[in-house]
């Protein structure tokens, strides 16, 4: 009974691999993070284990009408501040998402904001970057830290307002109205982040060499962290002490630097302002340029802005890394917690038991890390980025770039839709059923078409499939395929999507044919017989491609290739074909021969790429070969395909020149003949005599060139000495066969 379940199971494995290929039916299927992760969210969570599920509810609180939400901070009577760019605005928020204009900067961008323990708020300005404070509707200057940029804002334990600013790196402590000093000078061009740890330290993350300071005293400053990414972009501090640092590999402060530098040479042309951005690799050796301005989001080229807004192609390097996270722990070990190719993360927030959330550039998107390393995305807003993340009465907000928005994440939802990557069959396909492991209730629709990205080409959206178990795709036949999950109920998840689907079988492609001669082993005929590999190949050979050309041409017109062999010699056939489903082939073998209409067979059912034949299988003259490629034994009746290909005009000459002496003649040490050579199957290309066994000299015939099958000679040859002498004459057809005649001159 075992061996027979054995045998049984190894049947079905075999059968399995020989019905494999383009006709078999094959399935895409999406189970794993990595593969929902492509895909667009709407109201839809991912967790590390590929599930989606209905996600928190996301909520717009606040529309700025900003292309950038660069700060917000929370104000002590509940409210919340909005600092935005390219304008230059800050707003309030009350808990109800009414917003008013607070304030109306002197520059272009409000990187950072920081609310004081009275309520005071404190604004950075840049470029030409001062510090405002506004209070009671009013704004006054505050400090000018004489810097290009501020880019970093934040209230130390001791309640001293410290300032991150570029293009010099420092880091300012300011005390009071233009009461202020120089904490410490990071050697770096841009201190891109800043925050105080418990102990009232400072962390300060810089850029262009992505180093991350603790400075604990006026001057006095350890690195924690020397990251491989160009740029420090968000530090938080955890409840147990350590630290979580996102190093970006975009370097978003020299990015803006590059922009802004655009913009002021346009501006004095008397052009609109315009923001370009553009993600390079990491640049850690170039320094910046001198006219700097704002850390921004790398944002993608077609998105719409109120504005004047140009922004340049993004540059991908594959397999750069764009962006990590890191915790230092509280004895400076560190871990890499994140990394990624794709995506560039923008900010971090900390959370309870270790975990933390974080923001990315990647639809905008929200993900979420627990204490033991699992990762969720948790919401995208479908922006270009999110900058900024903050907990605020309850909730958890996320603020974009282009468009300047604040979201706001509420308990779950009970909707939400979750749009697949597209799938790409290879060919146009006929498509199966769709099946998917879920919970709740998830209904299915599917589109397809014949261009890569979904257009009006497409068809609509088909009808809701309800069934998990499997429902037939009602989406006509096309190469490309995507469906959409729509979720209702909190309750709703999906962890698993099959869709199936039938290729259509292409044909197989001969790419080449090659005949030439080889040293035989004395066999037979023989199919796909590799031949004795101690033979050796004449240098005679000729090789056709599937575009009808010699392989080797160098000049117009397909020559007639010569084959010669001697005894024992093989004329070996051999292709190049392949299949674009991998489906195994099935070679036929033709020929024929010059003024035949007719192909006749050689062999049937090859599957190897190589024929011998034997020496004296073809007589002397032109021929052509057929091969025919055909994938009938995988694919079933009418769907087989087949492919063919015909070599160039293949010369066989065997047979050796006929060489007549017609008159012979010798005049003291001087000799004259007259002969004649004859091929019956090839053109002359070689005639010379020899004396004596001795050295060979070419001759040349009557009409002074050789190209024909027949050719008269007429040879004078000197210098003989006395006595009787043997000269011997040798004419070489094209196929290397020689013809030889002996002359005795008394």
């Amino acid at each position: 009974m075992i061996c027979k379940l054995l045998i049984r199971g190894w049947l079905l494995f075999f059968c399995g691999a020989v019905f494999a290929g383009a006709s078999s039916p094959s399935t895409w299927e999406m189970s794993t993070f990595a593969d929902f992760v492509k895909g667009k969210f709407e109201g839809v969570s991912l967790g590390r284990d590929g599930r989606l599920a209905v996600a928190a509810k996301l909520e717009t609180l606040f529309d700025s009408g900003q292309p950038v939400v660069w700060a917000v901070a929370p104000s002590t009577d509940g409210g919340l501040y909005v600092a935005t760019g390219h304008r230059g605005r800050v707003f309030k928020v009350d808990r109800d998402g009414k917003s008013s204009l607070l304030w109306a900067a002197p520059g272009p961008e409000v990187f950072s904001i920081a609310v004081d323990r009275g309520g005071a708020l404190y604004a950075a300005v840049s470029p030409d970057g001062k510090i405002y404070r506004l209070e009671g509707g009013k704004a006054t200057e505050y400090f000018d830290p004489k810097a290009k940029y501020v880019w970093a804002l934040t209230f130390g334990k001791d309640g001293a307002l410290y300032a991150g600013t570029g293009a010099q790196g420092k880091v300012y402590r300011i005390t009071g109205a233009g009461q202020g000093e120089e904490y410490y000078a990071t050697g770096q061009a841009n201190v891109t982040s800043l925050v105080a740890d418990g102990e009232g330290r400072l962390l300060a993350g810089t850029e262009p060499n992505g180093i991350l300071y603790r400075i604990s005293a006026k001057g006095k400053a350890f690195v924690l962290y020397d990251s491989s990414l160009p740029e420090i972009r968000a530090v938080a501090v955890n409840a147990d002490g350590s630290i979580l640092a996102a190093g970006l590999g975009g370097a978003v402060a020299k990015k803006i630097q590059g922009a802004q530098t655009g913009n002021q040479s346009q501006q004095q042309d008397g052009a609109p302002a315009a923001y370009s951005v553009t993600v390079t690799a990491a640049e850690s050796d170039i320094k910046p340029p001198e006219v700097k301005a704002p850390p921004v989001a790398t944002a993608p080229a077609a998105a719409p802005q109120p504005t004047t807004q140009t922004t340049t192609a993004v540059q991908d390097v594959s397999g750069v890394e764009r962006s990590a996270i890191y915790r230092i722990h509280v004895d400076n070990t560190v871990d890499t917690l994140f990394s990624s190719k794709e995506e560039n993360v923008y900010d971090i927030l900390t959370g309870a038991e270790g975990a933390f959330s974080f923001s990315t550039d990647q639809y905008g998107r929200v993900y979420r890390m627990t204490g033991d390393r699992k990762l969720t995305l948790t919401a995208q807003t479908n922006e270009q980025e999110v900058v900024r993340l903050l907990q605020w009465n309850g909730a958890m907000l996320a603020a974009s770039a282009n468009m300047g928005r604040v979201y706001r994440m509420g308990p779950a939802g009970s909707l939400g839709t979750y749009e697949s990557p597209v799938y790409d069959a290879g060919s146009v396909a006929k498509w199966g059923k769709l099946k998917w492991q879920g919970e709740g209730t998830v209904a299915v629709r599917t589109r397809a078409g014949n261009s890569g990205r979904p257009d009006g080409t497409w068809s609509e959206w088909s009808e809701a499939m309800r069934a998990a178990a499997g429902s037939q795709i009602a989406s006509p036949n096309a190469r490309y395929l995507q469906f959409r999950a729509e979720f209702t109920g909190s309750g709703a998840a999906v962890s698993g999507v099959v869709a199936a689907y039938l290729p259509q079988n292409n044909p197989p492609v001969i790419r080449s044919i090659t005949v030439l001669t080889q040293a035989g082993g004395g066999t037979s005929q023989g199919s796909g017989s590799k031949g004795n590999s101690a033979g050796s190949t004449a240098s005679f050979s000729v090789t056709v491609t599937d575009t009808g050309d010699p392989a080797a041409a160098t000049s117009t017109g397909t020559a007639t290739q010569t084959l010669s062999r001697a005894q024992g010699q093989q004329l070996m056939l051999s292709w190049q074909a392949d299949d674009p489903d991998g489906d195994r082939l099935a070679y036929q073998v033709d020929f024929k021969g010059e003024g035949e209409r007719e192909w006749k067979n050689l062999r049937r059912n090859l599957h190897e790429n190589t024929l011998l034949l034997d020496g004296d299988a073809l007589a002397d003259g032109k021929y052509l070969f057929r091969v025919q490629a055909s994938d009938k034994e995988a694919n079933a009746g009418s769907t087989a395909r087949e492919a063919e290909l015909v070599s160039s005009p293949v010369l066989i000459d065997n047979t050796a020149p006929v060489v007549r002496v017609s008159a012979s003649k010798r005049t003291g040490n001087a000799a004259d003949i007259e002969f004649s050579a004859t091929d019956s199957a090839s053109a002359l290309r070689r005639a010379e005599w020899s004396v004596d066994a001795g050295p060979w000299t070419a001759v040349t015939p009557v009409d002074g060139i050789l190209d024909s099958e027949t050719e008269q000679f007429r040879l004078h040859v000197g210098d003989l000495a006395s006595g009787e002498h043997v000269l011997v004459i040798r004419v070489a057809d094209s196929g290397g066969n020689a013809g030889l005649a002996k002359v005795v001159l008394p």
